[in-house]
């Protein structure tokens, strides 16, 4: 390349030695050769408006122009900027990289080709270096003042006081008028010159590099950050304008966005002369065209929009650079062009790998650099955003936008999951696509569940980015967008002086981390540091509280919240039985939430994020458990009454039709992720957790421990309450079980009953004239029921026959049937032959039928009749006409009603119907003792990194959510019939604390934070996963009544 003419070049302006040029070249690249023949100039008018002349072969590609610029600057991360140029008919275009320049500049000298942003990332802090933050500012700067970014007034005067910070430093009202007089940031600037002032008074001491962040900070959640509008027609005619973003391709109507399609839901983009064409992938759940179409203004505006999606979706969402394809032998169709260039996966793991030379620089615009270097620290120079891990912080979510400046010898650990706020990816994770979900950033990943589960986007090698357009999940261009805005919404949210009064979500680091290598820690700081991040068991089942208090106090607002609110707009429930609900609720919510702001500002001293961990006396919870288990004894009262909630509830549904279609569709919802008398139950079972975490605490604790006193005591009130109301819950969950799969059958009348208790439910097959045929079974302490999946819209089991258990015997059949696992079930009327899938299953259907049997034989009471129309099935399995209940005839016995009422598809039923399996009443009781939740790290078979989930285990079943503050989750995962495992050396895992669940072709892998919850999730998946031989007999246990 040839060398420019003796004058102040780019880099030496920017305060760069004339030698320090960098590579943007991967580790082993050799640069391209640059082709010898005529040198051409190009002018390149950079982002401070200035221009600089460069000297490039004829023949040289795009790549050597772009790189020649980039080495000027001394910038790393230049794959982020491209040159842009009118071409011959006066269109923008971008410089092709593998084009020579000749070929696409055709008349250099009256050209200025403009070196700008191309690629805006979804977060400012994946910037890993100051100057590229800084050259990102100047574009800001530069799309304010070109009326390209527009907002409000507000935002406007909020981005331009950060602007004015940087460039003159702190508030003065002379020096402020004088600057504003001068410079114009936007065309009609004086309306907002006070309100521009009164920003730029609240930024005093804040450096030029801060307010690049807090910059860019505001302006990424703008709705036209970064976007480039190209004017397009729907197929109706309607003027509209398409845009390309990190997530998608963007619909404008003006300035409003409509519509978006994630790249998630993109299979194919092309176009056909004038015509734009996105073809999405089928979606079984929309009934629109998978093909859209758009009109654009000539074949050269659609190719050109057409290779700006290209390389977006090529450098936001591939590992690497693709390959060429292959030139035809003979000829071609279609368009060659392929993205060139670094992804951006490879520039973060580049900048992070440190494989470059941090240069100093001046800026253009500042005029206090100079005054403030005579006594900046070294390390003001290079403000950089902390790169973030995939291994966990050991300190409670909430200190997320704690930044330590390095002379505190402190270094920042921002985890933004539990906080709501906006997280970058992972350097290390499995890139994954974003999308949004109620205004939620959410990974799209898949679960790949039968239909027990939610289903997500496919998991595929892609970068994970955050959304920042909403998807309606309707290709019409006349459907509005969800959210606007680029991140999850968050209640009650204190804005800071230097965030945008706009923002929806707060940022992730109040201030860029100031860190330099020459800031040496000293043995003190790290001792420091490790207190910041305890490793002692206790604070881990201190941490255990927590997060499963935040879960306890979600359900709690399930009832509190959203079913108040509901009832509140609906005339169908009683006011004595509103009263009843929320009057005993209410107190136990308004507890809760002070009891969880204990627990955390005990964890956040706990971990150092305040000088009282130097005194001591912190690392303990025994004392915090004790005072709030003494105040939850005056809550008892309310305890009482859950039992009556229940039954009055179950009884308004079951006299008001109005009532029970209520309910049953507010179960439908996607806040109600269990059935809705079960978050009834909620408050006895917290209070079973409390008594086994205290229990867990006293068992670790020495006797001299000083939090070993405290610990006990609480453990003594915790488990006198808990001996207080253990009948009352007993009770209560048999009820609610009856009443819960009373929803999932249909052709029952009289299911619950007083002193009828639940004892299994399964799949096995019934043998009949037509063979074996899976039914689902349904056990109790005096009868049998079978039935079938019915066809209906409703989900729901219909009831084919039922067996007295009185008078019952059990035989072994497998000789006679021939058939594996298989036993004869011989009533008084009518006689039944079954088979489970292994000889597991089959024995615990035994044990519990035989203890059936002998509690039916000790109870003298006669068995009610329970079904609404159904005749005996007397006849034997050989008769060819036995089966009554095949799913030909269940069409025809369907109500108009059952049509009409849609159920939950993923009950516990339907799980087991689904994995072949069964549960007894003992599972369930087992399953509400062991329900976890907390941040685990999850990994697919197939994917490279994992990704950080805030995850609820409870009902055998797995719960995602972004973070904790979700309303709903995204997914769930039931794990009956999974195994649980830990991976094997030929998995090349090679991390700690990783367990793997898997069912059949589905594997899974998660990644606790420590030893102690590596063995908690173990121990609560276990109790899910593996159910032996029970042994706990029911006839120990008192009848229940009503």
């Amino acid at each position: 390349m040839g060398e420019t003419e003796q004058r102040p070049t780019a880099g030496s302006r920017l305060g760069a030695q004339e030698n320090a040029g960098i590579s943007t070249l991967e580790h082993g690249q050799k640069p391209p050769l640059t082709p010898p023949g005529k040198l051409i100039s190009i002018k390149i008018q950079m982002l401070d408006d200035t221009q600089e002349t460069f000297e490039v072969p004829q023949r040289a590609p795009g790549k050597v122009l772009h790189d020649a610029v980039c080495n000027h600057l001394n910038l790393v991360e230049g794959d982020y900027f491209g040159l842009e140029f009118p071409d011959h008919k006066k269109m923008m275009v971008w410089l092709d990289l593998l084009k020579p320049v000749m070929k696409q500049i055709r008349r250099p000298k009256h050209v200025v080709v403009k070196f700008v942003v191309k690629f805006f990332p979804p977060d400012h802090a994946q910037l890993q270096e100051e100057l590229t933050r800084y050259l990102f500012a100047l574009q800001v700067k530069q799309d304010l003042a070109q009326g390209r970014l527009t907002c409000n007034d507000t935002s406007t005067a909020l981005l331009i006081s950060h602007i004015v910070q940087s460039e003159i430093g702190d508030f003065d009202e002379t020096i402020d008028r004088e600057h504003l007089a001068k410079n114009k940031y936007i065309p009609q600037q004086d309306a907002l010159e006070d309100k521009i002032m009164e920003f730029h008074r609240k930024h005093t001491g804040q450096t030029p590099a801060e307010s690049d962040f807090q910059l860019l900070e505001i302006a990424r959640r703008l709705e036209m950050y970064g976007i480039r509008l190209h004017p397009a027609k729907d197929r109706e005619g309607t003027k509209i304008n398409l845009a390309v973003a990190n997530t998608g391709i963007l619909v404008f109507q003006g300035h409003t966005k409509i519509n978006a399609f994630n790249w998630a839901k993109v299979r194919k983009l092309s176009f056909k002369r004038k015509r734009f064409l996105i073809k999405l992938r089928p979606d079984v759940n929309s009934s629109f065209q998978d093909t859209l179409e758009f009109l654009m203004a000539s074949r050269d505006f659609c190719k050109s929009f057409w290779k700006i999606c290209v390389e977006h979706h090529a450098f936001f969402r591939l590992f690497e650079e693709p390959k060429p394809k292959p030139k035809p032998v003979l000829f071609s169709r279609g368009s060659s062009f392929r993205f060139s260039g670094r992804t951006q996966k490879q520039v973060l793991d580049y900048v992070k790998e440190g494989g470059h030379k941090k240069v100093q620089f001046e800026r253009k615009h500042s005029k206090i650099r100079s005054i403030r270097s005579l006594t900046a620290q070294p390390s003001e120079q290079h403000a950089e955003v902390p790169k973030q891990s995939s291994s966990f912080a050991y300190g409670d979510d909430s200190d997320a936008a704690a930044v330590q400046s390095c002379q505190q010898g402190k270094e920042l650990k921002a985890s933004t999951e539990d906080t709501g706020q906006h997280k970058s990816p992972s350097l290390k994770k499995s890139p994954k696509e974003g999308r949004k979900v109620d205004g939620a950033v959410v990974s799209a990943v898949e679960e790949e569940e039968e239909a027990a589960t939610d289903r997500m986007q496919q998991n595929r090698p892609q970068s994970q980015q955050p959304s920042t357009g909403s998807l309606t999940g309707s290709p019409h261009l006349s459907e509005l967008s969800i959210n606007s805005q680029g991140g999850p919404s968050v209640a009650n949210m204190s804005l800071s002086p230097n965030l945008s009064p706009d923002a929806k979500q707060s940022s992730p680091l109040i201030s860029p981390l100031l860190n330099d290598p020459s800031c040496i820690r000293t043995e003190e700081e790290e001792e420091v540091k490790k207190k910041r991040f305890p490793t002692e068991k206790a604070y881990f089942i201190a941490k255990e509280v927590a997060t499963t208090e935040r879960t306890y106090l979600k359900d709690l607002e399930v009832i509190t919240s959203w079913f108040q609110s509901a009832v509140s707009k609906e005339d169908c429930m009683p006011e004595t039985l509103k009263n009843l609900i929320f009057s005993n609720f209410e107190p136990l919510h308004k507890f809760h939430t002070g009891f969880l702001k204990e627990i955390e500002q005990r964890l956040a001293l706990w971990e150092g994020r305040s000088n009282a961990h130097i005194k001591g006396g912190h690392q303990r919870i025994g004392d915090v458990m004790l005072k709030n288990i003494q105040g939850m004894k005056q809550l008892t009262i309310h305890l009482w009454k859950h039992n009556e909630i229940l039954t009055e509830l179950e009884n308004g549904i079951k006299n008001s039709r109005k009532l029970e279609t209520f309910c049953r569709d507010f179960e439908l919802q996607k806040v109600c992720y269990l059935p809705l008398n079960t978050f009834l139950l909620r408050p006895l079972h917290r209070l079973m957790h409390y008594k086994q975490i205290m229990e867990r605490l006293c068992k670790h604790y020495p006797p001299n421990h000083v939090d070993f006193r405290d610990s006990r005591a609480a453990l003594a009130e915790i488990t006198e309450m808990v001996a207080q109301l253990h009948g009352n819950m007993i009770k209560m969950e048999n009820f609610q079980k009856l009443h819960e799969l009373k929803k999932d059958l249909i052709g029952i009348d009289n299911l619950v009953i007083p002193g009828r208790e639940f004892i299994r439910l399964g799949s096995l097959s019934k043998l009949s004239g037509k063979g074996l045929q899976q039914r689902m079974f349904f056990l109790f302490n005096d009868i049998l029921l079978y039935t079938s999946r019915g066809l209906t819209a409703s989900n729901q089991f219909k009831v084919h026959g039922h067996l007295p258990l009185y008078g019952m015997t059990i035989e072994d059949s497998e000789e006679e049937w021939g058939v594996p696992h298989c036993l004869t079930l011989r009533g008084q009327q009518q006689s039944i032959i079954v088979a489970a899938s292994t000889r597991a299953e089959i024995d615990k259907w035994i044990e519990d039928i035989q203890m059936a049997i002998d509690l039916a034989e000790k109870s003298s009471d006669p068995v009610p009749e329970l079904l609404a129309s159904s005749p005996p099935d007397n006849k034997s399995p050989d008769e060819t006409t036995v089966d009554q209940e095949s799913e030909d005839d269940l069409s025809a016995s369907r109500t108009s009603l059952e049509r009409q009422s849609p159920h939950r598809g993923n009950t516990t039923v339907h799980v087991c119907w689904h994995r072949n399996t069964s549960v007894s009443m003992i599972d369930f009781s087992i399953a509400v003792e062991n329900q976890l939740s907390g941040n685990l790290l999850r990994k697919f078979k197939n994917s490279n990194g994992w990704q950080k989930l805030w995850v609820v285990f409870t009902n055998f079943c797995m719960f995602f959510y972004k973070s904790h503050q979700d309303n709903h989750p995204l997914a769930s995962l039931p794990l009956l019939g999974y195994s649980l495992t830990i991976p094997s050396e030929s998995e090349n895992i090679h991390k700690d604390y990783v367990f793997k669940l898997h069912f059949k072709s589905h594997v899974y892998y998660f990644r606790a934070e420590s030893e102690y919850t590596f063995e908690r999730w173990m121990e609560v998946i276990r109790s899910a996963t593996s159910s032996a031989l029970r042994t706990r007999a029911l006839s120990h246990r008192e009848p229940h009544t009503y």
